[in-house]
């Protein structure tokens, strides 16, 4: 399996169309670049926010050029820090333009099968596929870029699911 390193997938970015979905799955990421900002975090120090710019640059270019950014967040509950942290700054994010949801896990559907074995993905314009890949303690490896219209269509179909059951983020308060 060939990855991208996640500066290249957020390069995908700035070359989709229409829309850019992402499914989050897990409660805990491991990103070298938020290790410290999560550190301040739980110690309750200040933050800048000077680390998350680059991100937000890119979804406000995205989507004042008419692009849909959008993510749901399945959590498990009670949550954990990291998933606080994540729900503690999402309003910057918001801010920037993307439309982040929050769904427990305890409300998942019954019939809602995760494809490629409950891996984390970005769905691009419904055609392209960048599908997080982490080592076992949860670090960011990269992503494997997929185009198969079959597993496509199984992420498109677990999207237009969740999405309108997920809570709005103004609206989800972590346990």
């Amino acid at each position: 399996m060939e990855l991208i390193t996640p500066d290249q997938r957020d390069e995908l970015f700035d070359t989709f169309e229409h829309d850019a979905f992402h499914l989050e799955l897990r409660d805990e990421y491991g990103v070298p670049g938020e290790d410290g900002p999560f550190a301040r975090w739980i110690r309750g120090e200040p933050d800048d926010f000077v680390w998350l710019e680059p991100w937000l640059a890119r979804i406000r270019a995205a989507t004042r050029g008419g692009r849909s950014v959008r993510r749901v967040r399945v959590v498990s509950e009670p949550t954990t820090a990291y998933i606080r942290w994540e729900h503690a700054t999402t309003p910057l994010t918001l801010e920037a333009g993307e439309d982040i949801r929050w769904l427990p896990r305890h409300s998942l559907p019954v019939n809602a099968t995760m494809p490629l074995g409950g891996r984390d993905w970005w769905l691009f314009d419904g055609r392209l596929l960048a599908v997080g890949v982490f080592d076992h303690d949860g670090r960011v490896l990269g992503s494997e870029l997929l185009t198969d219209p079959a597993i496509i269509a199984q992420c498109a179909a677990i999207r237009d699911q969740l999405w309108p059951l997920a809570v709005p983020h103004a609206e989800y308060k972590p346990t």
